[in-house]
């Protein structure tokens, strides 16, 4: 069983994590809605738009919102410890298809079934990782977890706030 400190500090960690995950995903990391790219478009045909010239996949993308979501699937895990595996799925997926939606509803960005297969990979990756760390560290996963997700919001807030300094 998790303490309330452990618990809370995962709480916060998911939340700054989900901030950073709209901001970067929906809104394109940028502060104004002005400086987004106005497309309303669904792509329901899967890696279609990935296609690069060629007719070679671009696997850049595919990988990013892969690992993008693989904190989503650990947080699942640390929040819901409860949940089946099912519901802890089910969850990344209707996360992903959330923000998928409301690309289009917004017209922010083009809704891919790509993105959404990527994305809910990346959820159930992260669940499997979670299940890996617990094998290994039994009662003290959350623990480990939490430190590694605390220096990782610290690397990745101190490399957004250099780069919006440097533009």
């Amino acid at each position: 069983m998790v303490d309330k400190k452990q618990r809370n500090l995962t709480k916060i960690l998911f939340a700054v994590y989900f901030f950073i995950l709209i901001w970067i995903l929906l809104f394109k990391m940028s502060f104004s809605l002005d400086e987004l790219y106005k497309d309303r478009s669904i792509n329901l045909i899967p890696f279609l738009g990935s296609a690069i010239v060629n007719g070679k996949i671009d696997t850049s993308e595919i990988i990013n919102n892969i690992i993008v979501f693989i904190p989503v699937g650990i947080y699942i895990c640390m929040l819901k410890e409860n949940w089946s595996i099912l519901k802890k799925i089910s969850v990344s997926f209707f996360i992903s298809l959330s923000i998928e939606v409301l690309q289009f509803i917004l017209a922010i960005g083009a809704t891919d079934i790509t993105d959404l297969i990527g994305n809910t990979l990346g959820g159930v990756i992260g669940i499997g990782i979670f299940y890996l760390f617990s094998k290994v560290f039994k009662n003290k996963t959350t623990s480990i977890v939490n430190i590694l997700a605390l220096i990782s919001t610290i690397g990745l807030g101190s490399l957004i706030s250099i780069l919006l300094l440097v533009n």
